[in-house]
């Protein structure tokens, strides 16, 4: 059994939070600025010249990359041979937040009930996602999620009779009603499977596939593609100007379904898709 204390638990989600925030993954970074060769429009090149020096400053200063420093997605990767000592591992993920938040002068911007209002002031509580695995290992991805993108993400519970079809007018038509809405260029996160929740969780999870990275399974694959291409000739563009870059990657996940149901979830991650990761 081995064992990990809470304290160290929170010293890395606290910089965890500041890392997301400031420091664009590199495959997000480098795709915005391939993407510059390709984009059409001269607006649209203008605008990702101005996404990639802002990623950048926002390395150089440890600066927010955007002042909407996001809700704290947490996925915990656990092995059920580790033992944890000190104490909850909830709080010591939440007690990180805190110091992240504040440490990194990062925007709070959590209300302690949706219909209340009142803001909790330290962007807790966390929405954590716990994966029970094999052995020892500790593995946290802390994803900070803005909700300009989060608002315009959607689930529908499909007929299994509308099939792929369904699924791709699904998505396309949830991406073209969010327009500029997202800040693209975006991320799309798609969860095919499950149940109602874990469709959700699966598209969220999506959203942490390095961009360029192709999906293992070839259908799956060739429809990312596909919807990609689509996606982009919407025409929405970077920013929502106009343009041939609105979309940089497509991610689907699937998981087992009832023979009655096809769930499908699209989370829209923007320009900035934040996330950051760690081991214990």
């Amino acid at each position: 059994m081995r064992e990990i204390h809470t304290d160290k638990i929170t010293d890395l989600v606290e910089k965890l939070c500041i890392e997301a925030n400031c420091h664009l993954t590199d495959d997000i970074f480098q795709c915005l600025k391939a993407c510059r060769a390709t984009e059409k429009s001269p607006l649209g090149k203008d605008i990702l010249n101005t996404l990639v020096e802002n990623a950048q400053i926002a390395r150089d200063e440890m600066a927010p990359i955007c002042q909407d420093t996001g809700m704290t997605v947490v996925f915990v990767t656990l092995g059920q041979e580790v033992h944890i000592a000190g104490g909850s591992l909830e709080e010591a993920i939440n007690e990180g937040v805190r110091r992240g938040y504040e440490k990194g002068y990062l925007r709070k911007s959590v209300v302690r009930d949706p219909l209340d209002r009142v803001n909790t002031k330290d962007n807790t509580p966390a929405v954590i996602h716990y994966e029970l695995v094999p052995g020892d290992q500790f593995h946290l991805i802390v994803a900070p999620k803005g909700f300009g993108s989060e608002n315009m993400s959607g689930l529908k519970m499909l007929k299994p009779s509308q099939g792929l079809p369904g699924i791709k007018e699904f998505v396309i038509r949830t991406i073209s009603e969010a327009g500029a809405n997202p800040c693209p260029p975006i991320i799309v996160g798609i969860g095919i499977g499950g149940t109602m929740e874990k469709s959700a969780y699966l598209s969220k999870k999506a959203l942490l596939r390095p961009v360029g990275e192709k999906n293992p399974n070839p259908m799956l694959a060739e429809l990312e593609a596909e919807l990609l291409d689509t996606i982009n000739n919407l025409g929405i563009g970077p920013a929502g100007f106009g343009g041939t870059t609105t979309a940089l990657s497509v991610n689907i996940l699937t998981y087992a379904t009832h023979i009655a149901g096809l769930p499908v979830s699209v989370n829209i991650g923007c320009h900035a898709t934040r996330h950051a990761e760690g081991k214990l």
